[in-house]
């Protein structure tokens, strides 16, 4: 499956068969006991990634690649930056205006649409949690390339990593009925990424977050 079609599948899945879930599962709503573990993991995987910029961001632009429903963007529009967060599902873009503070709203350029556009400018940092892990290694590798050419410092980003269930749902997920437009995680590996840059970008390991059923590698990556 190449770039374009597994964009429009993840627009079509978040911006029409999961936008209510994927709403009670980033508010403050009773979730099951699964979806409160992976609603933990993506809390610390939030605060991994935020934790690696500086403290005060002001002055600095950052790109939200993924934003979903804000609750990254707010957290980088309280130090100070000013914020493009990007989606390519409009449903989840107007949950996070409605979402984030009107006080925060002047840091913040809300976008609809994909988060490597060239014509959304150039960044200081950007920030893709959770919102790479659907692509194969080749577009993968072409993303990065894309959004560094624009990046002056680092980018933050997560991979899928190759556990053995993550492994298993995505075998299932290539065998699941032509009808189904949901979209499949793909599990990476860190070296083998690093082996396909060749040497473009540098990749560090941040470390894992493992909370029941999330998991997910943050990866930094820097010219």
């Amino acid at each position: 499956m190449n770039y374009s079609q597994t964009l429009s599948r993840v627009e079509t899945y978040f911006d029409k068969t999961a936008l209510k879930t994927w709403e009670r599962l980033t508010s403050k709503a009773p979730v099951s006991r699964v979806r409160e573990s992976v609603r933990r993991g993506r809390d610390d995987m939030r605060m991994k990634l935020i934790s690696q910029l500086p403290s005060d961001l002001s002055g600095a632009k950052v790109l939200d690649a993924g934003c979903g429903t804000g609750q990254l963007t707010e957290e980088l529009a309280l130090r100070g930056c000013q914020v493009v967060a990007a989606d390519i599902s409009p449903s989840l873009v107007n949950v996070a205006r409605s979402r984030i503070p009107n006080h925060l709203h002047k840091n913040i350029e809300f976008i609809t649409g994909d988060m490597i556009n060239p014509k959304l400018g150039n960044f200081d940092f950007v920030i893709a949690m959770d919102s790479l892990i659907y692509y194969s290694r080749k577009d993968l590798t072409s993303l990065l390339v894309e959004l560094s050419s624009r990046t002056s410092h680092s980018i933050y980003f997560t991979l899928a990593p190759k556990t053995m269930l993550l492994m298993m749902m995505w075998y299932l997920g290539k065998i699941a009925p032509k009808g189904d437009r949901s979209p499949v995680m793909v599990p990476q590996s860190l070296k083998a990424i690093s082996r396909e840059l060749d040497a473009k970008l540098q990749l560090s390991d941040l470390g894992v977050i493992n909370s029941g059923f999330y998991i997910s590698h943050a990866i930094g990556c820097r010219k």
